[in-house]
């Protein structure tokens, strides 16, 4: 039988971040996202994907996503079947970027959501290509779908996140590393040392692509995560 994949989307994304992969796989499996909305730390949003997530699934993260998906298996190990951890970083935020974005937070609450989103942080997302233009509006709609207060909380969970090498140590389930080659914001060589901790896990790098291989490459992407699900 197919485990059930359950997806986490990435800081202001909601299921529309893995169009391409739902149908992808939605015909052999049930596939699910469970939003990342309602606590200001990474352990609370965690416990709410285990509350809603089935008895027992393959999981995949991307970004923020994959940082809640690291939590999931560090506070329940026996439920997740397989790991897919996307354009993430397994380390405690850094001083300095919890700190950047105190204005960002303060420009938030000042009702400038749209601003911060299109200026400050979805242009460091992508890499050049035909679709960029397409793939930023659709960032830009799930951004304000999930609007300021998700936002607020996301970015103090993020702030608070812990560093999980030492969960990922423990990992003992077919893993997938994956990334866009032009990732500005995780770069390969984060990805590089989440291999290095999860014994037997794979590398897999996307060309053409930054930090959303996901909708910028989805033929690569889906390409990497059928391999993962029959592993």
């Amino acid at each position: 039988m197919n485990d059930p994949l359950v997806l986490l989307p990435g800081m202001m994304c909601d299921g529309r971040l893995y169009g391409p992969q739902i149908t992808a796989f939605s015909y052999q499996r049930a596939v699910m996202t469970a939003p990342l909305n309602d606590h200001e730390t990474v352990m609370g949003l965690a416990t709410d994907v285990l509350a809603v997530a089935p008895a027992k699934f393959a999981l995949a993260g991307l970004s923020m996503g994959g940082i809640v998906a690291m939590e999931v298996i560090r506070q329940a190990p026996e439920r997740v079947t397989r790991l897919a951890l996307l354009d993430t970083n397994p380390k405690a935020e850094a001083p300095a970027v919890a700190l950047n974005r105190e204005p960002q937070i303060a420009k938030v609450r000042a009702g400038q959501l749209r601003a911060v989103m299109r200026d400050e942080m979805k242009p460091n997302y992508l890499t050049d290509g035909p679709r960029m233009g397409q793939i930023l509006d659709l960032c830009m709609e799930m951004a304000e779908t999930l609007g300021p207060e998700v936002f607020l909380r996301q970015s103090r969970a993020l702030q608070t996140r812990p560093d999980q090498q030492e969960t990922l140590r423990k990992v003992a389930v077919p893993t997938l590393i994956l990334c866009g080659e032009d990732d500005a914001l995780c770069p390969i060589h984060r990805h590089e040392l989440m291999q290095a901790l999860i014994p037997g896990s794979t590398l897999t790098v996307i060309k053409g692509a930054g930090h959303l291989p996901t909708l910028e490459q989805p033929d690569a992407t889906n390409e990497a995560l059928a391999k993962w699900l029959t592993q």
